[in-house]
C-alpha cells in the first residue's frame, strides 16, 4: 500500500494484514503517513536486507505489528526483532529444499512462500504449489506470488487439499494493482468474496 485514500478503501474490506514496503529500490516504497485503520488489521513492514536498527525504527514510527523479510536475513537477525510478528520469505519455482527452514523454526512466526524471480517479490506469477506437498513443518505459512482473479479456482482447489493444512493466509499484491502501490478495490473485494465463499 502507498496512497492514503487507497489504503483507507482497502482497509474497508477488512483484510487481516496490510503491507507497507520499506525498500527504496521498489516502485511501491512507502515514505508517507499511514492513516487510521481498524485495529483488527495488522500493519506489516516489508524489508529487504535492511539494517536491523532501521527496521526497529520503522516498527516504532509506524506502529507495525509484523515485518515481512524478503532478503537473506539470517535466523539470528530474525530473532532480534521483538514484540512484532516475523514473516520470513522463501522463494520457490519448481522445487525447494525445505531443509533451509529448520534454522528459522524458532526465529520467526510465519513463513511466506513466493515465486522465485529476478525481483525480491512482485514478480507477478505463481510457483508450482505442488512443491508444498513436501512441507515438513507445522509453522503456519502465507501463500504468495502472482495470485489474482484468474487464480481463484486454483486457490480454492489448493485450500481443499492436505498440503494447505498450514496455509495461514493468501498474500496478494501485483495482480490487483492499477499502478505500483495503488490497488483495484473492486477486484480485491471480488477475490475475497469468491475465495471465502467456496472454502
Amino acid at each position: 500500500m502507498k496512497y492514503k485514500d487507497n489504503i483507507e478503501a482497502v482497509a474497508n474490506l477488512q483484510p487481516d494484514f496490510l503491507g507497507f514496503i520499506f525498500y527504496d529500490k521498489s516502485a511501491r516504497n512507502f515514505d508517507s503517513i499511514i492513516p487510521d485503520i481498524p485495529k483488527s488489521i495488522k500493519k506489516v513492514g516489508v524489508f529487504v536486507d535492511e539494517n536491523l536498527e532501521i527496521v526497529k525504527e520503522k516498527i516504532e514510527k509506524y506502529s507495525l505489528q509484523a515485518v515481512q523479510l524478503h532478503g537473506h536475513e539470517t535466523p539470528e537477525y530474525c530473532a532480534q526483532i521483538n514484540n512484532v510478528e516475523v514473516i520470513k520469505v522463501f522463494s520457490i519455482k519448481d522445487e525447494f529444499n525445505f531443509d533451509v527452514l529448520q534454522p528459522y523454526e524458532k526465529a520467526c512466526d510465519y513463513y511466506l512462500f513466493d515465486t522465485k524471480g529476478k525481483l525480491p517479490g512482485g514478480n507477478g506469477y505463481t510457483f508450482n504449489w505442488n512443491v508444498l506437498n513436501h512441507y515438513p513443518s507445522t509453522k503456519p505459512y502465507f501463500l504468495s506470488g502472482g495470485i489474482g482473479l484468474n487464480e481463484i479456482e486454483s486457490v480454492q482447489s489448493f485450500l481443499r487439499r492436505s498440503e494447505s493444512q498450514y496455509c495461514y493466509a493468501i498474500d496478494v499484491n501485483s495482480k490487483f494493482e492499477i499502478e505500483p502501490g495503488f490497488k483495484n478495490v473492486e477486484e480485491l473485494e471480488k477475490f475475497k468474496k469468491e475465495v471465502s465463499s467456496k472454502q
